[in-house]
C-alpha cells in the first residue's frame, strides 16, 4: 500500500508536470504564468495528496509514503523498526516504479527539460534548498502532530496536509522544488540522471520533521501522540502502537 501510495502520487505529479510546464502542451499556452502553473500544479499535488490519505490504502497503511515521516514515527516510538524498514523500502520503491510507470504513458516527453521527469532540484542553491526543505518539512509535520492529535480536528489531518502541499508548491517550489520526502526525490532523479544536491533531499526533511517532533513532545509529550495514521476515523486495521481510543475518550 505504502509503495502504491507514492507511485501513484509520482505518477499524478508527472502528468501535471508535462500538462503544465511541457511547450508544447496546450494548457501550458492556457496559462503562460509560471506562478499560476505552479498554483495549478499545488492544487493538483494537494488533490492528489488527499484522496491518497482518505482512501482505503491510506487509511489502513496511514498514508505517511514518505521515509521522513515514518522515520519521525519511529523516533516517537509509534511504528516498529521492523515495519519501519519495509514502510521505507516500500516507499523508495514505489516512488521509482511510479516515474517508470508514468514514462511509459507519457513517453519522451517525461524527458523534455521543462519536466526533468518532474525531479525536485535546489534551482535556488544547496543552502537555500536546504534551508527551506528544513522549514517546509518542520511545519508540516508539526500541524501533523498538532492536528492529528486533537480530539476534533485529527479526521481533519489530510486536508491540512493537503493545504500545505498546495501552498509549499505555489510558493516555496522556486528554492527546492518542494519535495519533503527522500523517496519522491530519488524516484525522479534516478531516471532523469539529475542528482545534483540529492543529499539535501535526504537529510533536510527527516532533519525538519524530527525537529518538529521535538519541540511537541517538549511542549506537550510523547504520550500526546497517540497514533502514527493521518486518518484514523475508520474501521482500518492499525498496525501501530496506538492510543487513539484514549484520544476519543479524552
Amino acid at each position: 500500500m505504502e509503495a502504491a501510495e507514492l507511485g501513484i502520487f509520482m505518477v499524478s505529479a508527472c502528468i501535471v508536470t508535462v500538462l503544465l510546464q511541457h511547450p508544447g502542451s496546450p494548457v501550458h499556452s492556457s496559462f503562460p504564468d509560471p506562478f499560476l502553473r505552479r498554483a495549478l500544479t499545488g492544487l493538483a499535488m494537494a488533490a492528489t495528496a488527499v484522496a491518497l490519505i482518505f482512501s482505503p490504502w491510506g487509511k489502513q497503511s496511514g498514508a505517511h509514503f514518505n521515509p521522513a515521516v515514518t522515520l519521525t514515527f519511529l523516533r516517537l516510538k509509534k511504528i516498529q523498526p521492523w515495519d519501519a524498514l519495509f514502510y521505507v523500502l516500500a516507499q523508495f520503491a514505489g516512488g521509482v516504479l511510479g516515474v517508470v510507470v508514468a514514462a511509459l504513458v507519457l513517453g519522451s516527453a517525461i524527458a523534455h527539460p521543462s519536466v526533468r521527469y518532474a525531479a525536485t532540484t535546489p534551482d535556488a542553491g544547496v543552502k537555500a534548498a536546504f534551508l527551506a526543505e528544513v522549514v517546509i518539512s518542520f511545519l508540516l509535520f508539526l500541524t501533523v502532530l498538532l492536528v492529528s492529535n486533537h480530539k476534533v480536528l485529527n479526521r481533519y489531518t489530510g486536508l491540512f496536509s493537503g493545504a500545505l502541499v498546495a501552498a509549499y508548491i505555489t510558493f516555496e517550489s522556486p528554492l527546492s522544488g518542494m519535495s519533503m520526502n527522500p523517496a519522491r526525490t530519488l524516484g525522479s532523479a534516478l531516471p532523469a540522471g539529475l542528482f545534483e544536491g540529492l543529499w539535501v533531499y535526504f537529510l533536510a526533511p527527516p532533519i525538519g520533521m524530527l525537529l518538529a517532533a521535538e519541540l511537541y513532545i517538549r511542549l506537550r509529550s510523547a504520550k500526546a501522540v497517540f497514533c502514527a495514521k493521518y486518518h484514523h476515523q475508520n474501521g482500518k486495521r492499525c498496525i501501530f502502537n496506538c492510543r487513539f481510543n484514549e484520544l476519543q475518550r479524552q
